[in-house]
């Protein structure tokens, strides 16, 4: 055979060559992945001017000073989850062109010193990873010595308390630096002569205040996560800040944090905290200083007019402000004014009583607005003020103690896609009512005109009876009536038979809907019902997902469950008084791998004798015979069959034959003794 005719045996032979090898390896293109390959060293087999070297999830513990000198063109180099110990001090020596180095999830901290002198080595790294490595304070300013090249540097996972100048002081090129999960609890000057540092992350760790914070540089900071009670930023600075993103959130803020006076602030999250501003609380004999102190009993007085509600710093390029669950009664004068380019608000979980919209004058720019569970018992606004909301998209007005709403207040928002009042105690206007009512203020509310309106929220309002015409001109996909019982919703509903795509009917005490003109529905909410039996109409609907928790059903019919598994993708079940004797339905599903039973673990049903099993572990001797009888009713009627037959021959005995009873008591406990 020619050689050349060899050429395309072997090239079909190469992949499996390549599986087959030791070092299970892969080469695409000049990387090598070397991962999950049980290596104790560095493969020395693989093509030398590879760039790239994977070797994670691996059992190396020493990184030998040679293991490198074959692969001089390496710029990458990942040892994550090794169990790796200490590199030698040699081992970079050929490696001048690495820039990428991933060390995570080793035990560095045994041979810090050695490491340090291999690092040093490394004139062009820009990137390094430490991560979970065990590290303490002085072991991570020794393996940083001299990395000036360093760009990226992730320090998170390990166990840093104290951090100051010494740390980072050389690495004058560093852009971004993660210290999350550390158990830092104090910063002392730690990054003065870090001008180049751009993105800081100090989540989950111990901090308890950020004051003097005089950045600049930074464009994002995430210090979520802590125990900071204050945030104060350096006020007499003049230069503007270029922190985009702020992320207090999980914290223990007292007040409003204290902004830089000249910033281009676009995202604040201050969720999770205890945050509140100023009026109406009581500091007796308050100043406007408080002095922080830090481990080497230095004095930090802050200065800053602290009980001042106007003191906010520049808000005015905010777009996305996040203040769930916190403590906020009320909105300072002037403060949503303030942020002129506000595009989300998100203030759920709070304690806010009115909403002025009119006063606040809120952004035109305002997409979202979420005041959910607060204290709400009014709305304000006027039609000018609704009138510059027009770009309002996302309204959750849900779980507050609204009896009312301005009127026409829907129907003046031209953008509105999605409304939720649920667990409020409105009503539904009538047609007459919205018509002929003059009131600014209307105890039903109503969507007239509103036909960019797709999702609409109302469970648990008390609702009795929806108009004919509540949904008129709508083009609804998602409709949410739950937890109204006695609702009658029938023939309202006709009129989204078309556009409906989502239905949450659960506790509202249907019985005999009809769902077959529904032809786009896929997710349909009927829990808590009573249902005995399902809707046959169900059979016609391409659903994906199907609640049926907590009804009355004993069974699902062969047919139906055989007509709902193929289309069905999650269904719940939990809550019904199932018949163990009839689960052929179960099985249906169980076998269709494409639905998932929610819960599947937590199905029950019963026995004849009213005992529960789960139906997953339906023990086989529950049910038998063709008729699916259980065992339990033949013992259930045996047992006293013959209690009675033997208290029936007991009787008998002691009333037809006395004597006889009499005469064998004397014969077995009578019997003369020898004595």
């Amino acid at each position: 055979m020619p050689v050349h005719g060899l050429t395309p045996i072997l090239l079909r032979l190469l992949p499996l060559w390549m599986i087959l090898t030791p070092i299970s390896s892969r080469l695409i293109q000049r990387t090598a992945l070397c991962n999950h390959a049980q290596l104790t060293s560095v493969p020395s087999e693989l093509p030398r001017n590879i760039e790239e070297l994977q070797l994670n999830y691996n059992h190396i513990q020493t990184l030998r000073g040679d293991s490198l000198l074959a692969y001089p063109s390496l710029n990458s180099l990942s040892l994550a989850s090794n169990a790796l110990e200490k590199i030698e001090s040699d081992t970079f020596q050929n490696s001048k062109l690495l820039k990428s180095l991933n060390l995570a999830n080793n035990s560095l901290h045994i041979g810090t010193q050695e490491t340090s002198d291999a690092l040093k080595k490394l004139p062009g790294l820009r990137a390094l990873d430490l991560s979970e490595n065990k590290l303490w304070d002085e072991m991570v300013i020794t393996l940083l010595q001299n990395l000036t090249s360093l760009e990226y540097l992730n320090l998170s996972g390990n166990l840093l308390q104290r951090l100051d100048e010494t740390y980072f002081g050389d690495l004058r090129q560093l852009k971004e630096l993660d210290l999350q999960r550390n158990v830092i609890f104090e910063i002392d000057s730690a990054f003065h002569g870090n001008t180049k540092l751009q993105r800081l992350n100090l989540a989950y760790n111990y901090l308890p205040c950020l004051t003097d914070f005089q950045m600049t540089q930074l464009v994002v900071l995430n210090a979520s996560h802590n125990f900071i009670e204050w945030f104060i930023s350096r006020q007499d600075l003049n230069d503007t800040f270029q922190l985009e993103t702020l992320d207090l959130s999980d914290n223990k803020l007292l007040f409003f944090p204290f902004l830089p006076s000249h910033s281009r602030l676009r995202n604040l999250y201050l969720a999770h905290n205890t945050l509140r501003f100023y009026e109406n609380l009581d500091f007796p004999n308050s100043t406007t200083s408080v002095e922080f102190y830090n481990l080497n009993k230095n004095v930090s007085n802050i200065t800053a007019q602290l009980w001042n509600d106007s003191l906010h710093g520049d808000i005015s390029s905010l777009e996305i402000l996040d203040l769930r669950v916190n403590q906020v009664q009320y909105f300072p004068q002037g403060f949503i004014q303030k942020m002129s380019a506000l595009f989300r608000l998100q203030m759920c979980k709070n304690c806010l009583k009115s909403l002025n919209l009119t006063s606040e004058q809120f952004s035109g720019s305002l997409y979202e607005l979420d005041v959910s569970d607060n204290r709400l018992n009014e709305i304000v606004a006027d039609e000018r003020t609704l009138a510059t909301l027009g770009n309002l998209t996302y309204f959750n007005l849900s779980l507050n103690d609204l009896g009312g709403l301005p009127s026409g207040l829907f129907s003046s928002l031209p953008s509105l896609r999605s409304v939720d009042l649920s667990y409020n105690n409105v009503d539904i206007c009538f047609s007459e009512e919205a018509e002929i009512s003059t009131d600014t203020f209307a105890s039903c509310v109503d969507w007239k005109n509103v036909v960019s309106l797709e999702q609409l929220y109302l469970k648990g309002c008390n609702l009795q009876v929806i108009p004919r015409t509540a949904f008129a001109g709508l083009s609804l996909t998602h409709l949410e009536l739950s937890n109204n019982p006695g609702l009658i919703v029938q023939q309202p509903m006709q009129s989204l038979s078309r556009t409906l795509q989502h239905l949450g009917l659960g506790n509202t005490h249907i019985q005999d809907f009809d769902f077959s003109s529904f032809e786009n529905l896929r997710f349909l909410n009927i829990s808590r019902n009573s249902l005995a039996h399902l809707p046959q109409s169900l059979l016609n609907l391409d659903l994906k997902v199907l609640d049926l928790r907590d009804n009355r059903l004993s069974t699902i019919p062969p047919g139906v469950a055989n007509a709902l598994a193929p289309k069905l993708r999650f269904v719940f079940l939990t809550g019904n008084p199932f018949n163990c004797c009839q689960t052929e339905w179960f099985r249906t599903f169980e076998k269709t791998k494409t639905i998932s039973m929610v819960e599947q673990s937590d199905i029950e049903c019963e026995d004849p004798l009213v005992t529960t099993h789960r139906v997953q572990h339906l023990p086989s001797f529950v049910c038998s015979g063709d008729a699916r009888e259980s065992i339990f009713w033949y013992i259930v009627l045996f047992v006293p069959i013959c209690l009675s037959f033997v208290g029936i021959s007991a009787i008998v005995l002691f009333t037809f034959k006395p004597k006889m009873l009499k005469k064998s008591i004397k014969k077995k406990c009578l019997k003369r003794t020898s004595y």
